[in-house]
Formats: C-alpha cells, sequence, structure tokens
C-alpha cells in the first residue's frame, strides 16, 4: 500500500510472467528486504527517498532460473560452482550429495550443508536415496534411517534423492521402504530414477510415492511417465544431452507442458564454460521451436511447483523472493543482472557481491586411507605359461561389456599386453583402510600412456587404477595417496597431467579456473595419447557404477551386474 516505502524498484520492465505465459510491457516491480512487494503499472507510491530506483530500459525481466536435480559434489566447491551458475541466471540449486555421503557418511553430509550455506545462491539438499546401490557387493557408506530423520529437519534439506535402484522398490526391500515412509509421513519430496522401469513396474515404484524422473531419453518414456502422473526433469548435462529427442516431440504431440522442467544432472567444468547451464536449454529449446516463455517457465515455475516451494519462489508476483534476472534480448537468455533475495549478485556479466571460501576441516580432506604401493601389488599370479583372462571390454567410457584374451604368464604372473590394448585395472577400498582390493584387465583402451588412476568414482569411491605397466600403476597410486584424492596420469615414472580432488579425494579446494584447466589437460593428455575416447576421465568414474551393466571391478571383486556375481579375472 506503500506505507513503507521499498528498498528497490524497477521500472519500465518487460515482465515475462510465467502464471500467464505473456510478456507484459510497462511493468513496475517494487521490493521490500527480500521479498516483492508490488508489480504493475506504477509503483511511485513505494518510492521514497531512500529507494533505489532502476530504469531498465524495456529490457525483459524474469525469475530466477533453477537446476532441479544435480550433484555438486563434483569438481569445485559449492562456492565455486556458485559463481558460474549465477552467471547463467540459475538462483536456486538442487542438489542430491550422494558422492559426498559414500565417501563420508552422515557426517560428511552435515558438512557439504555448511558448505552450501551464506552463499548468494540458493542450495538445497535432498539425502541421498540410492546408497548403497547394492549392498551385496558396494561398500559405499550411507544413512541410517534415525540419520535420514534427522537430516530432513534441517530447513534445505526437502526430502529424498533419486531413488536409483527401483529394484529395492519393486521388490519391497526393507530398509528403502522404511526411507520412503518416513519421507511420506513427513510430506517431503522423494526424486526418481527410473531407467530400465516400464509398465507394472513403473506403477509399482509410482505407488510408492516417487513422482519425478530425469532418465527419460526420449519422447515415449517421458509420455509414458506423465501419464503415471510424474514430474519429467529433461536432462541436458555432461553425462547426457537429451533435449533434442524430447522437446519436438513435447511439440507435436501438444504436450501439456506443467509438470516438464530441465536438470543438468551434473555439469563439468568445460561445458559449464563452454555451453552454460539452464540458460543453455532455454537456448536449445527455442531452437527446437519452444516458445521462449515457456522455455522460462519450465526453468523457473514449474521446478518451484515440484518441490512445493511455489509460495515463495518460482515467478514474479507479491510476496515471493526477489530472485529476478534481468535480459538485453530473448536470444541469449543471459543475465545482464541478477538479483537473489532483492540484492544485486550480477552485473554486467561480473559477479558483484563477495563470495567466502568455506573452511576446510582436516578430517574430510584425509580420506585416501592407503599405504604407498610398490609394482608387487599389482601382480596377478597363474602357474599357467597361457591363461584365457576374463576381460572389462570398454564399449564406450561408460558402457561396458564382458571380454576374454589370451594372455602369457612369465615368473608365474600375467601381464597386460599394450600391443593387444589389454589393460590392467585394480579398485582399491580407500575409505575404511583394509587394504580391500581387486585386480583385473580392461581392454579397449587404446592410450599410449603407463597409468591413469581417480580416487572419484560414482557411488564407491574406490581409487581404480588402469595401467599399462605395475611401475607407473604403483606411481599413480602413490601420487594420489601424497596428494589426497584426484586423477592423474603417468607414464615412464613421469606425471603428465593431474587433477586434485583434495576434498573427500572427489572435490577440489581450488579455484574454478585452476580446476577446469587442470581437467582439460588430463582428459587432452589421454586423448592426445591415443585413446579412442573423448571423455576419458568417465572410465574410472563409471568402472564400479553398479546401476549399469554389464561388467563392473570394485575393491571387492569383478561384478557381472546382472547376475549379480563376482567374475574371476582368470580363468
Amino acid at each position: 500500500m506503500g506505507d513503507k516505502k521499498a528498498d528497490l524498484v524497477l521500472k519500465n520492465c518487460n515482465l515475462l510472467s510465467v502464471y500467464t505465459r505473456e510478456i507484459i510491457s510497462n511493468i513496475q516491480i517494487a521490493i521490500v528486504k527480500e521479498r516483492i512487494a508490488y508489480v504493475g503499472p506504477d509503483a511511485s507510491h513505494t518510492v521514497g527517498p531512500k529507494t533505489i530506483v532502476i530504469d531498465v530500459k524495456g529490457k525483459y525481466v524474469g525469475p530466477g532460473f533453477a537446476d532441479p536435480h544435480l550433484h555438486i559434489d563434483q569438481f569445485v566447491l559449492p562456492s565455486e560452482f556458485a559463481k558460474k551458475a549465477l552467471l547463467c541466471g540459475v538462483t536456486s540449486l538442487f542438489s542430491d550429495p550422494i558422492d559426498i555421503v559414500s565417501v563420508a557418511g552422515y557426517r560428511g553430509f552435515q558438512e557439504f550443508l555448511k558448505l552450501g550455506e551464506n552463499l548468494p545462491i540458493r542450495i538445497f539438499q535432498v539425502v541421498p536415496g540410492g546408497l548403497p546401490v547394492d549392498k551385496k557387493f558396494s561398500s559405499s557408506k550411507s544413512l541410517t534411517l534415525s540419520q535420514e530423520k534427522s537430516a530432513i529437519k534441517h530447513p534445505h534439506v526437502l526430502g529424498m534423492g533419486e531413488v536409483f535402484s527401483w529394484t529395492k522398490v519393486t521388490l519391497r526391500e526393507p530398509k528403502t521402504m522404511k526411507s520412503l515412509s518416513t519421507m511420506l509421513e513427513c510430506d517431503c519430496i522423494i526424486n526418481g530414477h527410473t531407467a530400465g522401469a516400464s509398465e507394472k513396474k513403473l506403477n509399482a515404484y509410482v505407488s510408492s510415492g516417487v513422482l519425478s524422473c530425469h532418465e527419460p531419453i526420449n519422447f515415449d518414456q517421458v509420455l509414458e511417465r506423465l501419464r503415471l502422473g510424474m514430474w519429467i526433469m529433461i536432462r541436458e548435462g555432461s553425462i547426457r544431452r537429451d533435449l533434442k529427442e524430447i522437446i519436438p516431440r513435447v511439440l507435436s504431440h501438444g504436450t501439456y507442458q506443467n509438470r516438464l522442467m530441465f536438470c543438468s544432472d551434473g555439469l563439468d567444468p568445460l561445458d559449464i564454460s563452454k555451453f552454460g547451464h539452464i540458460d543453455h536449454c532455454i537456448r536449445e529449446s527455442v531452437k527446437l521451436g519452444l516458445k521462449p516463455i515457456d522455455a522460462i517457465t519450465m526453468a523457473s515455475k514449474n521446478n518451484f511447483d515440484y518441490y512445493n516451494m511455489a509460495k515463495d519462489l518460482g515467478g514474479i508476483a507479491p510476496g515471493k523472493l526477489a530472485d529476478i534476472l534481468i535480459f538485453d534480448d530473448m536470444k541469449s537468455f543471459k543475465p545482464n543482472k541478477v538479483f537473489v533475495g532483492g540484492k544485486l549478485v550480477v552485473s554486467n556479466g561480473q559477479i558483484v557481491t563477495p563470495i567466502k571460501k568455506k573452511i576446510i576441516p582436516t578430517w574430510i580432506k584425509n580420506t585416501v586411507k592407503l599405504k604407498n604401493f610398490s609394482k608387487n601389488d599389482f601382480l596377478i599370479k597363474s602357474k599357467k605359461k597361457d591363461v584365457v583372462a576374463n576381460t572389462i571390454y570398454m564399449q564406450t567410457e561408460i558402457i561396458t561389456k564382458i571380454g576374454s584374451a589370451e594372455l602369457h604368464s612369465k615368473d608365474g604372473y600375467v601381464s597386460a599386453s599394450l600391443d593387444s590394448d589389454i589393460w590392467k585395472v585394480a579398485a582399491f577400498d580407500r575409505i575404511h583402510g583394509k587394504n580391500k582390493h581387486a585386480i583385473g584387465f580392461l581392454e579397449n583402451f587404446e592410450a599410449d600412456i603407463g597409468a591413469f588412476a581417480s580416487t572419484w568414482s560414482f557411488h564407491e569411491n574406490d581409487m581404480i587404477v588402469i595401467g599399462s605397466n605395475d611401475s607407473d600403476m604403483a606411481v599413480a597410486s602413490n601420487y594420489l595417496i601424497k596428494n589426497q584424492g584426484g586423477l592423474v596420469a603417468v607414464k615412464s615414472g613421469k606425471i603428465l597431467a593431474s587433477l586434485p580432488l583434495q576434498l573427500g579425494g572427489i572435490i577440489s579446494t581450488d579455484s574454478f579456473e585452476n580446476v577446469s584447466s587442470s581437467f582439460e589437460k588430463i582428459n587432452n593428455v589421454i586423448v592426445d595419447s591415443g585413446s579412442k575416447f573423448s571423455r576419458p576421465h568417465l572410465i574410472p568414474l563409471f568402472l564400479p557404477f553398479l546401476a549399469l551393466p554389464s561388467v563392473r571391478i570394485l575393491s571387492g571383486g569383478i561384478v557381472d551386474v546382472k547376475k549379480r556375481s563376482y567374475i574371476l579375472p582368470i580363468n
């Protein structure tokens, strides 16, 4: 009513209204503290002597974007990721910190919550819903039922993250069902992961209270899930890009769009720098025929409708939190200015608010609990002169199948064969300090290096070491032990490139720019050495990933995922 004067007024706005899906000209917006007080043709009654008035001169004004599902416990600290996300107009992140929990349990979850607080971006968290992936093989840490109940009391914890082992639901695995019940009783959101599920299995999964999925890779999968009342997060990220398969069919079918969102599922430093974030999803969707206002609605309002947060966020209206973007045009969708809670955080493509790095406790930077290796630690014994090895054949960086190779032994030990593109691969439990490990063979890597090692692997976080010779495998392993995590490539005893990941062995404490440079270098070194794969960092990342067939390696052994049985490295 103007009895109290506004702190900020934006005038001459072309308002992108996600509530009516129209662009309204000559709008004025009054903001008091962190909330919007007035939206209409004349906010002069809210202007006082201390009110800041900004004439946006007919530019487009819309709500902040959201990424409804991503993993920010990767590559860089939340404070570093926030800088890049804000420049892309993303003011809210919905984080599933499954990997930091798999490394450091509930204590790590609590620490990660702290790392996401008091930043000029809104970070909401969920309790990981996928650990352990398969308790028969997995050694990852997870939360107990009582810890889950404690976690969801935190104001920034909204519910449960992707329950990606959907067979745990259809088979009614007791711990999973108790977790789901707890979430439902507390009126929490439960995110889904339905890759491979359909018909009665999908019905059963949805009936358990899981109401979203980011896994559909084509329109038929989207439609089946929408018809069952699910919300769909169309993924466009560093692992998969699904927009082009889905958006055109959404338009030709005339699908109701109120349950469609964009998500990244995680972005590597090069992709967010080159393409952007949710702004990239909007640009690509508009190119594919989606109306700009509909794309903005999917990037903002629909996310907060899904998370039951529409009373506070998702659009520009009185009473809402003032997360506001100002665009020069409706083509680039790169915001010129970004406000979060009424505070200017981005102006002219620059962060204009201080973002402080948090103090990282020492304990979470000491998670590689292994003793130094020698080349003898990578030996595979055999009394036979000629052996048939069961190999992990890399079809892509992610997809594997069981292979077979004839190898020779010398002095009772079987060696890798670089000439035949047969490598050794080892997995070490670095978390529990028990020296649990497995060694096998990997095929179809084709790189002229001695070893490639990583402490970061999805949801298991074993240290994975791929090598053409035992000496370089030991050098790579010892480098990661000394530096407490990261990725490293070695040849002839020399470090070719490395990416330090000091926090939990999965996140770097360095600047975004340094991490991006190191990440690019280690991939380029391996690709330039002859690897047929363009993203070799994904190989150790997915090698222990039990949610995908066909064959994986963990510290407990080589696993046939479908048969749920171990495979011997040599017959």
